[in-house]
Formats: C-alpha cells, sequence, structure tokens
C-alpha cells in the first residue's frame, strides 16, 4: 500500500480531519443493568444419583433440580453435576452428548459442569484421563471432598478450591 501518493503530487499527506472547539466532555459510564449485582441464578442438574444436587444448591444458591430438567419457571442456565468415580463421570460424558446431540430441551443454557470429589485425596489416573476428556469439551468446575458436608453441615464457607464457582455461582463470601 502507497502512502506517499500526496506527497508525489505535490500536496501535504492528509491527517486527521478532526477540529474541537471548547473543552471535551468525558464520556458516561453506561448505567448499570437490572442485573449489575444480582448472581445470576442456575440450575443444578445431576447426571445420576447421589451426585450432590441438593448440597451444592443450599450451598451455592440456585434451583436444585434433582436429576430432572429444568421446568419453564425454573433458571435455563444448567450445571451439571457429577461425582469424580467411574460411573459418575460416564453418565456427566452422556449428558454432555445429550446437549451435543440437541436432544436437551429447548432454551437451556449449558453453562459448565461440576464435578464433585467421591472420596478425600487425588484422582486415579484413569479417572483424572475422563476428566481431562470432559474439560476439552467444557468448562469444568471442581469441588473437593468436604468432611462437613457428609455430615450434614453447610453452615461454613465454600471450599477455597472451589474459589471459581464461588465466583461463577456469585455466592457471597
Amino acid at each position: 500500500m502507497r502512502t506517499d501518493m500526496h506527497v508525489q503530487q505535490g500536496q501535504p499527506q492528509p491527517g486527521p480531519e478532526i477540529w474541537i472547539r471548547g473543552p471535551v466532555a468525558l464520556p458516561e459510564d453506561p448505567p448499570p443493568s437490572p442485573d449489575a449485582g444480582t448472581p445470576r441464578r442456575f440450575s443444578w442438574v445431576g447426571t445420576h444419583g447421589g451426585a450432590g444436587v441438593t448440597t451444592l444448591a443450599r450451598v451455592y444458591g440456585g434451583h436444585d433440580c434433582g436429576r430432572d430438567w429444568p421446568g419453564p419457571a425454573d433458571p435455563p442456565s444448567v450445571l451439571l453435576v457429577a461425582r469424580t468415580h467411574a460411573t459418575g463421570l460416564a453418565s456427566a460424558l452422556n449428558a454432555l452428548e445429550v446437549f451435543r446431540r440437541g436432544e436437551a430441551p429447548h432454551g437451556l443454557d449449558l453453562d459448565a459442569v461440576v464435578l464433585v470429589a467421591d472420596a478425600p485425596g487425588r484422582l486415579p489416573r484413569p479417572l483424572a484421563d475422563r476428566v481431562r476428556v470432559i474439560e476439552s469439551v467444557i468448562d469444568v468446575y471442581r469441588v473437593p471432598w468436604v468432611p462437613a458436608w457428609r455430615l450434614g453441615d453447610l453452615s461454613g464457607q465454600p471450599p477455597r478450591e472451589a474459589a471459581a464457582l464461588t465466583r461463577l455461582t456469585g455466592r457471597p463470601r
């Protein structure tokens, strides 16, 4: 691209034609949206029994759908929940396939998969490999083993290891 055409023709190069008279007002910040400051609501959907949907809904807020799809009055933003054992990870992959094929109810928005530890400690390699497969197709939030939750005590703060899930759901700390 030639930028010296006007110079060759004996004309000065054109510059921006901006003329300002008087002080320039700074642009105002847009007004906050009606939803600003309101945590986004989610529907927690278990991919298998015992996934932890009820506990997560109580700790993080949102609608507890159990193993059912959200109804018309429920939040359409879905967080699929599964345990990190072999059956749980397989059921999470099956649920993702339902969304991929377009077989989930119309109007639902799959936001992420939440994997709840099925035991304390690190995952065995075969299970960690399955988690990586899930992470390759969707955002995954991990919730560690919480002994107090096992005893029914949901009164404490969410675990620090699940800070990203806390931010996603807008749960105040």
